[in-house]
């Protein structure tokens, strides 16, 4: 087992249209107005940024995020990461009643140094405060779906 490699998997129940949330998620430098943890994007062009993300534990992460594909009427966007993680995250959005159910899929490597010498007996933590931020990125984006508007 590569104690360096995580695979993980969200679902959110959102209370907006698809396409509302697919406007929402395609915008990544907004994130940081409604997803806590993400403390910085700062775009280089058209498909590419940089992102810091902190979450429970003291350190964060920095990466760049490359755009491999938007496809609004599929509701799939997915990036390719490069730098403390690399890998790629995928949003995946599907009708669910009059909302939407977006799944959150995401393989990385880490490669953040302290990260990796703490591989082993860092992992339930890591897991745990990935968790813990993916928690906290729900209830915003649905909080920031309500102020909005777009809320059914």
């Amino acid at each position: 087992m590569d104690w360096c490699h995580y695979r993980f998997r969200s679902h959110w129940n959102l209370p907006a249209r698809p396409t509302a949330v697919y406007d929402v998620l395609q915008r990544a430098d907004d994130y940081p107005h409604w997803w806590p943890q993400v403390r910085e994007v700062t775009r280089i062009d058209e498909t590419t940024g940089t992102v810091r993300i902190r979450s429970v534990l003291p350190y964060d992460l920095a990466f760049t995020a490359r755009e491999v594909r938007r496809d609004r009427v599929a509701g799939v966007l997915e990036i390719e990461l490069t730098g403390d993680l690399d890998g790629w995250a995928r949003w995946t959005l599907t009708a669910d009643g009059t909302g939407t159910l977006a799944r959150y899929d995401q393989e990385v490597e880490v490669c953040k140094n302290l990260m990796r010498r703490l591989a082993v007996p860092g992992r339930p933590v890591f897991r745990a405060n990935h968790a813990l931020m993916m928690r906290a990125g729900r209830r915003g984006l649905t909080a920031y779906l309500t102020t909005a508007g777009q809320a059914v």
